[in-house]
């Protein structure tokens, strides 16, 4: 009988939970969906607080759920390709603080963007469509509608979507990597040429703030909450290193 290890042998401890965890989050919510028409995504996405869809405990529980397998995919490699690494070297309790508190971080800083979204939706809104959107407006987002005025249906969006994904701790991750590691080479797939880390970091982080500065129409990426993975996990660092943790 020929042994074949498992494809988590080797794999430090939290890493390999997380990457577990995560999996079976998004096979959950594949089968209530299909099954039962529940939308996990739903009740555990992280909603804008004054949504009547927002619970605090999402600040926590988003970050395990995703919109499908490639986003799901993406996360969970760079997870696998950097956490391990980090985790080794902090070891598993520091590792798990750290992805904590970047992954809530990320949460904090997005919803302090929205906010500017809000208020500046709200300014061109009459108290009348205000209260109709938060009357029916999570209803209609249930039902795969929204308004047909283009800026209550903005308002809608800010007020009543959720967020889902880890990307806001595997951004921190990324920038720790980064960090730690600077002069450490990356093999990039598009194009594929080699990169040192702190230059991979620094490219990412100058992509992610244009793009949240942008705001395209288009564009549904969190980008706030990456960059806010990355903020919190510098300032995390730092603190670490001054207080010699």
């Amino acid at each position: 009988m020929n042994y074949r290890p498992s494809p988590f042998a080797g794999l430090p401890p939290v890493t390999k939970n997380l990457l577990i965890i995560n999996a079976l989050f998004l096979l959950a919510a594949w089968v209530l969906r299909n099954t039962f028409g529940i939308d996990l995504n739903h009740f555990l996405g992280l909603y804008f607080p004054l949504s009547e869809n927002f619970h605090p405990a999402q600040f926590g529980t988003y970050m395990f759920m995703h919109a499908d397998f490639m986003h799901l995919f993406f996360n969970m490699f760079a997870l696998f390709m950097f956490g391990r690494v980090l985790e080794v070297y902090w070891g598993p309790k520091k590792f798990i603080l750290y992805y904590i508190i970047t992954g809530v971080g990320a949460a904090v800083i997005q919803l302090g963007f929205k906010y500017i979204d809000y208020s500046n939706a709200i300014s061109v809104l009459t108290d009348e469509q205000i209260a109709i959107v938060f009357e029916q407006g999570a209803q209609a987002l249930r039902e795969w509608k929204n308004f047909t005025n283009p800026d209550m249906a903005k308002f809608n969006m800010v007020l009543n979507s959720s967020m889902v994904g880890a990307s806001g701790a595997v951004f921190g991750i990324l920038l720790a990597f980064g960090m730690l590691f600077p002069n450490t080479e990356l093999m990039l797939l598009f194009p594929p040429i080699p990169i040192k880390a702190k230059y991979f970091v620094i490219i990412y982080g100058v992509a992610e703030l244009f793009m949240g500065v942008a705001n395209f129409s288009f564009d549904n990426v969190a980008h706030w909450a990456h960059l806010g993975g990355m903020i919190f996990g510098f300032i995390l660092i730092k603190y670490w290193d001054k207080k010699g943790i």
